[in-house]
């Protein structure tokens, strides 16, 4: 009976062991993220807020996924407005490396992540909980051309803080797969049908815009 309880109280401290180096590493590699997709946008279609808005919403999930420690911006461009010079989403996040929350290295550097070379797609482009988007909400806001400079002609939906019917933004396929201009490209696919969060559901997305630590 001694060695059964013995057995027993070894085997329910080993499990014990096991899951806190489990949950020890998941931190740890939460820790090292350094890219993610909004596991939730603002719930107000593109009104995301503008630049500061967004780099907000990437700073408060990261740290809620225990990645707080690094300074995150928002992946969006915008228009030159109000004496500000236009802005381009690839200058805004950094040289890289980036990895996502499972610690797979998704882009090597901001060249690697402009080029065919690039690891996103439906399996590595995660939320910062480490959950993939639904292929049916695979439209990611960018307001950028391919090379992560503004997009063409007006301001993405008022420079993130129009949620009208009217207007639009330029949007990538996460898992780079579609219909579109270019459905296989991450951050350049197409224009989406207006700014709404009707408008952005309807098209294929939820609001939802993409995270790099710099």
């Amino acid at each position: 009976m001694t060695k059964m309880i013995s057995g027993a109280i070894g085997i329910a401290l080993f499990a014990a062991v096991a899951s806190l180096v489990s949950s020890l590493s998941v931190s740890a590699q939460q820790n090292q993220m350094s890219f993610f997709i909004t596991s939730a946008g603002p719930g107000n279609g593109a009104n995301l807020g503008g630049l500061a808005g967004a780099d907000k919403v990437c700073q408060t999930l990261a740290a809620a996924a225990g990645a707080g420690n690094r300074t995150w911006r928002a992946y969006l461009s915008a228009a030159a407005a109000a004496g500000q010079p236009a802005v381009n989403a690839r200058d805004r996040i950094g040289k890289g490396p980036w990895m996502n929350v499972k610690g797979v290295v998704v882009a090597k550097s901001v060249a690697d992540l402009h080029s065919d070379a690039n690891n996103l797609g439906g399996e590595t482009s995660l939320t910062e909980k480490g959950a993939p988007v639904p292929g049916n909400q695979h439209d990611i806001l960018t307001g950028s051309q391919a090379d992560g400079t503004l997009q063409t002609g007006d301001a993405p939906c008022g420079n993130w803080t129009s949620a009208e019917s009217s207007g639009g933004a330029m949007v990538g396929h996460h898992n780079k797969q579609g219909g579109g201009a270019a459905p296989m490209s991450w951050n350049a696919a197409h224009s989406s049908k207006g700014c709404s969060q009707q408008n952005l559901i309807a098209t294929g997305g939820n609001g939802y815009f993409y995270c790099f630590a710099n």
